[in-house]
């Protein structure tokens, strides 16, 4: 374990308002962390702040009539309001239009260039003629030569997330006046990543810099990796790291050449990370190069995977020819969340805008950080849907956490004037874990406490909806042993035993007050005052939990007086889901022209097979009964699924595409006679069959809603 820890979230751009994709894909999964490990007494500091350079910038400006200036200023006040809002509790939101940041991305670059780092050439850069400037990678757009997307930009396509070249480009045009662009001479500063190749493949691949082991690959998400090797094995070349621009920060005046010249986007805006860093060290009074030169801190980079080769290949580039700096440890960069079937879009206005949700769910910020968590696109690309963000809420939020919280309170103010009881331990009560199992008061604590550590561990693997699943585990276990035990009917005939499941009942409860504070922030603040327990200090709180439960030790002690139960969550009804949808609908321009469209990629056919072939296959419908994840393995679902005339288990390689209780219900349609396979000691009984996508995002293959299990498909 480090002895500190510095996290980054990407920094987003200051011409637009924040999205759910960017909260789901960097910014959420950032907070969960580094809530988790400030519960934990961890050493942290979470920087963030506005990109306010770059073309995009300049883009925006000249669109709306304006300078960057007013750009940048009116959106990094919306996004640092909408940060705090949706509750993203970074130590410091900076921006890169601040001094402190120019002269730290200036000594950056004299630290270069004094070493070597640089190659000063002059090539052919785009040239609009009409405009009269040359065009920055962001004011070209083009077809994508991987993937055949003709809105690639000059850096990067944002549909396959290749980053590129404006030469790679086919058939290039200006965004400045719609002109086919020209090559003319200009000279830049092109930092060697050639001369970095053979290190970042060892570094990458292995963890291994300079002979010290400083990462384990194997923690490293597997696209995140793909991508970087794949960058690799092209062959690094040498990067221009400087543009001709008239708005970013300037290359170093006494530099000979350096008039007109800005330092390249993506060489300012990740050094952002680290003037972010100097600023809240002298805002606080604190040393800011512990968090950036010591081998004692864990470096983590939360971004998108449009930004993966920036964090894994250049930015560590860059440090490692300073020669000051550590590397990160880990980028566990999310893939995209898709909205209602269709990619989320800024240009298009297809998007929920996380300020306006903020305004139309007023107290209901939690909802959405559930549901993001829920959809998080980890490991491929997600989707949401406002029906599902109804269904999440209602089902889940509603029946099963509000519906735990509410009925222990209300219950123990009931029956004991909202008092903690006092209870005899050996009394005998029914565990809220498993079907009729005699409980015992000191294992359900140590249930909690294993309960507790798993949801760290997962958090710690950057695994946050598998973290979340253990958490609801929680709340559904305290539902069970109410249910089991009920008792408002054995309160009079079986007081001792109904003092110990509500006392037991208030223990969950507690412990979810401190479980949910990465997730659900502002309502682990009013559970917390429901139970008339101090609001949480960040400090420790749940390594103290831990300690008290190891030693069998309950949180809440008898004699204790609760506060008054309010309604954690409320359920949403069907009209305010179908303003939403219309609010959607009706967002997008009118007079937007039709998406061209792009030729989709499809799996070659297989071998042509005869009749009698498929007829040999027995293709029942069934519906899901029971889901869990099987243990040491990442993409394995043990499925209890009901056939009619019987239920079989099946292992399905799904669990990263969907979790546990979102399979439970589930219509499906089941090859029935495949041969039983043994799959890590359970014997597999049939395949569930899917539909895959361009993407690899993975659809069930389902009967109409209501069909009965069992019956033929041909």
């Amino acid at each position: 374990m480090k002895k500190r820890y510095l996290v980054t979230a990407a920094l987003p751009y200051a011409n637009g308002p924040l999205h759910i994709g960017h909260l789901a894909g960097a910014y959420l999964p950032a907070d969960i962390y580094v809530r988790y490990l400030r519960l934990m007494g961890r050493d942290v500091v979470f920087v963030c702040g506005s990109d306010e350079h770059g073309a995009a910038i300049t883009v925006k400006a000249r669109k709306e009539g304006t300078t960057p200036q007013a750009i940048v200023d009116q959106y990094h006040t919306v996004l640092k309001d909408t940060f705090e809002k949706i509750g993203i509790g970074f130590d410091i939101y900076h921006r890169t239009s601040a001094p402190i940041h120019h002269q730290t991305s200036q000594d950056f670059f004299r630290k270069l260039l004094d070493k070597g780092a640089f190659l000063e050439e002059t090539t052919e850069q785009y040239f609009d003629e009409i405009a009269g400037q040359f065009l920055a990678d962001r004011y070209i757009v083009g077809t994508c030569p991987v993937c055949a997307n003709p809105e690639a930009y000059g850096d990067q396509c944002e549909k396959c997330g290749s980053a590129l070249s404006p030469t790679d480009l086919i058939n290039p045009k200006s965004m400045l006046s719609g002109s086919v662009p020209v090559k003319r001479p200009t000279k830049h500063w092109f930092l060697r990543l050639d001369q970095h190749e053979a290190w970042l493949r060892e570094w990458i691949n292995t963890g291994v810099a300079d002979g010290k082991k400083l990462h384990n690959p194997a923690d490293w998400k597997n696209h995140v990796l793909g991508q970087c090797n794949s960058w690799l094995d092209q062959g690094l070349q040498p990067r221009a790291m400087t543009r001709d621009l008239d708005w970013g920060v300037d290359v170093p005046q006494e530099i000979p050449g350096s008039e007109g010249k800005k330092l390249y986007v993506w060489l300012d805006a990740p050094i952002g990370y680290i003037s972010a860093t100097k600023q809240w060290a002298l805002d606080n009074g604190k040393d800011w190069e512990p968090y950036w030169k010591s081998d004692d801190t864990a470096l983590v980079h939360f971004i998108g995977k449009d930004n993966i080769v920036f964090h894994c290949l250049i930015f560590p580039a860059i440090l490692k020819a300073h020669g000051d700096f550590i590397l990160p440890c880990n980028v566990p960069a999310n893939q995209f969340l898709n909205l209602e079937g269709r990619k989320l879009s800024t240009s298009k206005n297809w998007a929920v805008w996380v300020h306006e949700y903020c305004a139309d769910f007023p107290g209901q910020e939690d909802v959405l950080r559930y549901n993001m968590i829920k959809k998080m696109p980890e490991q491929s690309d997600s989707e949401f849907t406002w029906k599902g963000f109804q269904e999440t809420n209602n089902n889940e939020l509603v029946n099963n956490l509000a519906n735990f919280v509410n009925r222990v309170l209300v219950l123990s103010h009931k029956y004991y004037a909202g008092i903690v009881p006092a209870i005899d331990h050996d009394q005998d009560f029914k565990s809220g874990w498993e079907t009729d199992k005699t409980g015992s008061y000191d294992q359900e604590l140590s249930l909690l406490y294993g309960k507790l550590r798993e949801m760290g561990t997962e958090i710690e693997r950057f695994n946050f909806r598998e973290a979340l699943r253990v958490v609801m585990e929680i709340s559904s276990a305290g539902n069970a042993l109410l249910q089991f035990n009920e008792p408002w009917k054995t309160v009079k005939d079986e007081p001792e035993m109904v003092k110990v499941v509500l006392n037991l009942a208030l223990q969950y409860v507690a412990v979810l007050s401190v479980a949910i504070r990465p997730f659900l922030p502002f309502s682990a603040d009013r559970l917390r005052k429901m139970l008339n327990l101090g609001l949480l200090r960040d400090k420790g709180d749940l390594l103290a939990i831990l300690n008290e439960l190891v030693e069998g030790n309950p949180i809440m002690l008898p004699n204790h007086a609760l506060g008054q139960s309010e309604h954690l969550f409320s359920r949403i009804s069907d009209e305010v889901i179908e303003a939403q949808i219309a609010k959607l609908g009706a967002s997008e321009p009118a007079s937007a022209p039709a998406a061209e469209p792009t030729e989709i990629q499809y799996a070659p056919m297989k071998e042509t097979i005869q009749f009698d072939d498929f007829a040999k296959m027995d293709i029942r419908t069934g519906k899901i009964l029971t889901a869990e994840k099987m243990e040491k393995s990442k993409k394995l679902l043990k499925l209890s699924v009901d056939l009619g005339f019987e239920t079989r288990t099946i292992l399905s390689g799904i669990a990263e595409h969907f979790s546990p209780e979102e399979v439970v219900g589930k219509q499906v349609v089941v090859l029935a006679n495949l041969a039983p396979r043994p799959m890590m000691g359970v014997e597999s009984q049939g395949m569930i069959l899917m539909a895959e996508n361009e993407q690899g995002a993975l659809s069930f293959v389902s009967p109409a809603d209501g069909w009965p299990s069992g019956f033929g498909v041909r």
